[in-house]
């Protein structure tokens, strides 16, 4: 957990640093991340400590003695395998309950710190949101004292409704604040003013109004007296997956499916009604056909000239269907269908983008639910991973164990990181995606168990070398008769 720590303090050290947070903001950062990480050490955990602890058994001819006394390995096993079922039940009930609420706080935690002194906010090379001031800045380069010179600035205004209208750039810029004041001065030098103008009437919105201008110095005041009163115990109703239990989960997920599935049926009888693909006909009343029949049967056949009964004859393709029209009708129908197709393939990469977001959020809603079983059916699996393990390399110690375990979870680790990301782009099923470690070690498990009950090595290499010393002997022998 230690090492762990210091880990996440290094991926979060832009949350924490140059904002002057006081050492109880800090302690409660490291305090709520504290549940989210026993997803990566708890593995570890078991793994380690079983091969620790059977490796030293093995080691001071502890089994030995238990197998003198007629003791088996599953029996000496038993107390932990009793331990390690309830540290399974142990787990789901702190998946499914402390770090959904660890989550929690933490999203609310991390986002009131972001808003201390938002100056210090800004990034290099990226638009950082400022959210007091309903606006956008992005610079190149920071420079000086504190950062407070900048170069290359851009910045987007949003209006009430959070429309970018303005448009702000300039060639350098400085921040001036003092610590007595709720006023952040940005100064803007060399630059360009772009605004569009809100109109009331139609008539004078179709014009596209704005106002553009140059300036050799530009000063904006941004008052933030909002963030200096930040309440960093603030709540928000905000919940992703990992923030649900069990029972939300279950719920979030079958509604997440009938949503998308109505999306998709939605728009699938949209495009179909704009394309004018599988319409059904209309029913017609027996009685009005029986009269065309009839009239049909009356008209002469001599009303059908010989030119229309050979293009009708004719008439075997598309291509033949638009030599019926002239020229410059024909050319209306291919631009006609040609802006319509445009316009339904343009549709649906809209539509293809949306749903993939829907349905990675529908994904991770699965992942997270069968995460917490796997998690807890975990900690048995890497028991019988690391004691069979620690009983066959007969080595205790921080050394031989360490490396091996580290391996191990190394594998167990990576092998669900890869699963989850391609779990959560739909390459693969979601709950493939989170059992998929866990399932590996398993057949591990079973085999290391066994070789362990029979007192067998981890690998048998003594076919291996009588293989190899045969070929070596032989090849000896005939450069001796040569």
């Amino acid at each position: 957990m230690f090492i762990f720590i210091f880990q996440t303090i290094w991926l979060f050290i832009d949350d924490l640093a140059g904002r002057e947070l006081d050492i109880i903001i800090i302690g409660k950062f490291l305090l709520y991340l504290m549940p989210n990480l026993t997803e990566k050490v708890l593995p570890l955990t078991v793994l380690l400590s079983s091969i620790l602890t059977f490796g030293t058994f093995a080691e001071n001819y502890e089994f030995a003695a238990m197998k003198a006394s007629g003791i088996s390995l599953q029996r000496a096993m038993l107390t932990q395998i009793v331990f390690s079922i309830i540290l399974g039940v142990v787990t789901f009930y702190f998946a499914n309950s402390v770090i959904p609420a660890s989550e929690q706080k933490i999203y609310n935690l991390r986002r009131n710190i972001a808003k201390v002194k938002p100056a210090l906010a800004i990034t290099e090379g990226v638009f950082s949101d400022i959210e007091g001031a309903d606006m956008n800045i992005k610079v190149d380069k920071k420079y000086g004292e504190n950062d407070r010179f900048l170069e290359n600035v851009t910045i987007h205004l949003k209006t009430k409704t959070k429309v970018n209208s303005t448009v702000i750039k300039a060639k350098t810029g400085e921040l001036k604040s003092s610590e007595s004041s709720d006023i952040l001065q940005l100064v803007l030098y060399d630059g360009h003013y772009y605004r569009d103008l809100q109109k009331s009437s139609n008539k004078a919105k179709n014009k596209y109004p704005f106002a553009n201008a140059e300036f050799e110095t530009y000063t904006m005041n941004i008052d933030l007296s909002e963030f200096n009163n930040v309440d960093m115990d603030e709540e928000r109703d905000i919940s992703t997956e990992k923030m649900k239990n069990v029972f939300r989960l279950t719920k979030d997920i079958d509604s997440l499916k009938k949503d998308n599935l109505r999306i998709v049926e939605a728009f699938s009888k949209n495009i179909q009604g704009r394309m004018g693909a599988f319409v059904p006909l209309p029913k017609e009343d027996s009685t009005v056909v029986a009269k065309k029949m009839a009239m049909n049967a009356k008209l002469s056949k001599k009303e059908i000239t010989t030119k229309d009964t050979m293009a009708i004859a004719n008439v075997n393709s598309v291509k033949d269907i638009l030599n019926l029209y002239q020229d410059w009708q024909q050319i209306q129908i291919a631009n006609a269908a040609k802006n319509a197709a445009s316009n339904v393939l343009t549709s649906i990469q809209g539509k293809r983008n949306e749903l993939e977001k829907r349905y990675e959020i529908y994904n991770r809603h699965i992942l997270s639910l069968h995460k917490k079983y796997a998690l807890a059916l975990s900690c048995v699996i890497l028991f019988f991973v690391g004691a069979p393990l620690g009983a066959i390399i007969r080595k205790g110690g921080i050394g031989l164990p360490m490396v091996i375990a580290i391996l191990l979870f190394l594998t167990y680790y990576f092998i669900g990181v890869f699963a989850e990301n391609y779990a959560k782009k739909n390459e693969i099923h979601p709950i493939f995606g989170a059992w998929l470690s866990t399932m590996i070690m398993l057949p591990l498990s079973v085999i290391l168990t066994k070789k362990a009950t029979a007192d067998r090595g981890l690998m048998n290499l003594d076919g291996v070398v009588e293989f190899f010393n045969k070929i070596f002997k032989k090849k000896v022998k005939e450069t001796t008769t040569a």
